[in-house]
């Protein structure tokens, strides 16, 4: 059984008041009666805690006590800068494809807030976290929970009542303070390491890497994907006695144009077909998923048919996700340098378009610049957009930001007041033959499929229609 973890007290906390103060926990005393939707819970626990994040595990780790919180399956964590979500999903879709009844949590949503949850590949009804929520909010007491704990420990509740067969876990922000690890895990899997949300978290690689490292547990298989690892994820498994999976020493990869193969610990997969995710980084993902699957094989044996089905099948909205149209309309939730550098590289693959135009809008804490940097090259039109989130840097910022920086005199760029006039405006001045990239942070790519997926027609494309002007 997969209790309460002990761990390290509080010890960073970050974001900004709420405007007109914020009053203590206690004096916070919702009416019952009027908490009667998922809307409701989720208004109520955004002005429940002082601050957006708040890193440590002593008070969740306290109310999921007092909750009696604990899984009786396989638990899976997962961490890393990039990767969490593709590698969540691959898992969720194989071990389905298994016959496992699988429970996952992930964060944050794209549209709605169901999207962190999922019960046996499907996405959990908002009315099924109603009572969880209550049950949170009966044990809680006096004590503050950001709304990233309040929603989680109700999610965690939702999921330890479900009779699965394994639960997937990805970590928020870093590991070892983040409230996902309350739970002792199986098996931690840690994708890659690169440099974000440095004021929590350090600021190089060997920092983020240890804090990273903290979802790791003595005896248990601990999974790392990065092919360069920091030296200080290295030193924490043999610190705690975890039992390291290196990628390229105790597992590997390799492929053609065709097919790739998987080779590790007593294990192999040959001929398999590429994951329905796309992009170059994804095989790396797929690679430290088969590593888990094959570290946790006593308890959850996976035949390689489930590891065909399950990777052909996997779907997850908002990575490299192309959508053909005239435009062809690329979303990717890639929000700091390294990602990024991974969105340039696929966009490249493409092959050739006339015109890329790129829909950005980002908060104001990432490495902007480098960002820009990086994907440059690719874009000929620029639609820098504003976002509904005091965190964000404003479209008038990032263009700044370009524009300090930029270094092809013929491109162009414009502000805009939210995601979808940004792309409105990149679908009038597109030909058919064009690209439009949506990406950066998820309130980005989340406005854009707020709708449904778009398909897009560029005026020039519709008989009898004059083109638009261009920008």
């Amino acid at each position: 059984m997969n209790l309460i973890a002990n761990g390290p007290p509080a010890t960073r906390v970050t974001g900004q008041p709420l405007a007109g103060g914020q009053p203590s926990a206690a004096t916070i005393v919702p009416s019952m009666d009027k908490l009667n939707t998922l809307d409701d819970w989720l208004a109520y626990c955004e002005r429940l805690h002082p601050t957006a994040i708040a890193l440590g595990l002593d008070r969740v780790r306290s109310v999921a006590r007092t909750m009696n919180l604990a899984f009786d399956c396989p638990v899976i964590t997962v961490a890393g800068t990039n990767g969490k979500g593709s590698s969540c999903a691959m898992l969720e879709a194989i071990l389905g494809q298994a016959g496992y009844r699988t429970g996952v949590y992930t964060s944050p949503h794209l549209v709605h807030f169901e999207e962190r949850c999922g019960v046996r590949g499907e996405m959990v009804q908002g009315a099924a976290l109603l009572p969880h929520f209550e049950r949170v909010e009966a044990s809680r007491g006096d004590t503050s929970l950001t709304y990233f704990e309040f929603t989680m420990l109700a999610i965690f509740s939702l999921l330890a009542e479900a009779k699965l067969d394994v639960v997937i876990l990805e970590v928020g922000v870093g590991g070892r303070l983040d409230s996902v690890n309350i739970i002792d895990a199986d098996c931690a899997l840690i994708t890659s390491i690169d440099i974000d949300h440095t004021e929590l978290l350090g600021a190089d690689r060997e920092a983020i890497g240890f804090e990273k490292a903290g979802i790791m547990r003595p005896g248990k298989p601990v999974v790392v994907g990065d092919p360069v690892p920091p030296q200080s994820v290295l030193d924490h498994a043999a610190e705690v006695g975890a039992d390291l999976w290196r990628l390229g020493r105790d597992f590997n990869f390799s492929g053609d144009k065709l097919q790739w193969a998987w080779a590790g610990r007593g294990r192999r997969y040959a001929g398999l077909a590429y994951p329905a995710l796309r992009g170059a980084n994804q095989l790396v993902n797929a690679s430290g998923v088969l590593a888990a699957l094959t570290a946790l094989r006593d308890r959850l044996p996976v035949t390689a048919q489930a590891v065909r089905n399950g990777l052909a099948m996997v779907e997850l909205p908002g990575r490299f996700q192309i959508i053909s149209g005239q435009p062809t309309l690329v979303l990717d939730v890639a929000h700091n340098p390294h990602s990024v550098a991974a969105l340039a590289e696929n966009l490249d693959a493409m092959g050739f378009y006339p015109c890329t135009h790129a829909v950005f809008g980002a908060m104001a804490d990432k490495d902007l610049a480098a960002m820009l940097q990086r994907v440059g090259p690719m874009v000929d039109r620029w639609y820098f957009t504003d976002l509904p989130t005091p965190r964000a840097a404003s479209g008038a910022g990032l263009m700044a930001r370009w524009q300090a920086g930029k270094q092809r005199p013929y491109v162009t760029g414009q502000v805009f007041a939210s995601p979808v006039q940004a792309l409105q405006a990149a679908v009038a001045a597109a030909d058919p033959a064009d690209r439009i990239v949506v990406f950066g942070s998820f309130y980005t790519v989340g406005a854009v499929l707020k709708e449904g997926l778009p398909r897009l027609f560029a005026p020039h494309a519709m008989p009898g229609r004059p083109a638009p002007s261009s920008l």
